[in-house]
């Protein structure tokens, strides 16, 4: 597995009345934070709250392009992000040692802490569809660019790995610097956002360059 240090670019908070961060989500427009009994809404560019969300937020968040999906102890709720209102509630399959939740290919995949396993969920009946095992504590799960991570948190160190979704063999990871811990995790094309649990605070780190996405970008002059 290639293993390289994880670059930090910004860091958001500590907000005075965050005590912890469990799941983080970004929408395309803000960031969610689930800090216990609410959502809160950070500004990407400036990182200055905005309204938040009066809902149970107890770990991971996850937004399908609608609502959002937040896990409260042993459910997930699906929530209208303009309201608040809870419109639906499934179980979460770790019956309260649920973490993370990423949505992905029209499933939710919500990470299991202890049991170090990830689960990909039918998000209409909550039942289990496939269930992936790690070697580390799973916190954070994130699906971008067709590639899933997870965050994993021991001994008060972090690391953002990348698995294979069908085998869950690792392949790859990010070593956050030391006393540096993540919570929650989402992505979008070029960063992680990265849950710092107790710390209150959310960290910008940059997501590895791939060939793919050079290429994409490179004119007919570019090549050789």
């Amino acid at each position: 597995m290639k293993r390289t240090k994880a670059e930090v670019l910004r860091e958001y908070g500590p907000y005075p009345d965050i005590d912890r961060v469990g799941g983080v989500c970004c929408d395309g427009e803000q960031l969610w934070l689930a800090s216990g009994d609410r959502l809160d809404a950070i500004d990407p560019a400036s990182g200055e709250r905005r309204p938040s969300l009066a809902v149970a937020a107890h770990a991971g968040t996850a937004f399908d392009g609608r609502h959002l999906f937040q896990i409260a102890e042993d459910r997930i709720q699906k929530v209208d992000p303009h309201s608040g209102e809870v419109l639906a509630t499934l179980p979460a399959p770790g019956g309260g040692g649920d973490s993370g939740l990423a949505w992905a290919e029209g499933t939710l995949w919500v990470g299991q802490y202890r049991e170090r396993r990830i689960h990909q969920v039918d998000p209409d009946t909550g039942k289990v569809l496939r269930t992936l095992e790690s070697n580390r504590f799973v916190t954070g799960v994130a699906w971008v660019d067709g590639e899933l991570w997870h965050a994993t948190w021991e001994d008060d160190a972090s690391e953002l790995r990348r698995i294979d979704p069908a085998t869950g063999t690792p392949l790859e990871a990010l070593e956050m610097p030391p006393g540096t811990v993540v919570s929650g995790l989402d992505a979008d094309a070029e960063h992680f956002y990265c849950g710092g649990g107790y710390s209150g605070r959310l960290r910008v780190v940059r997501r590895p360059r791939r060939e793919r996405r050079r290429s994409r970008a490179a004119g007919p002059g570019d090549a050789g």
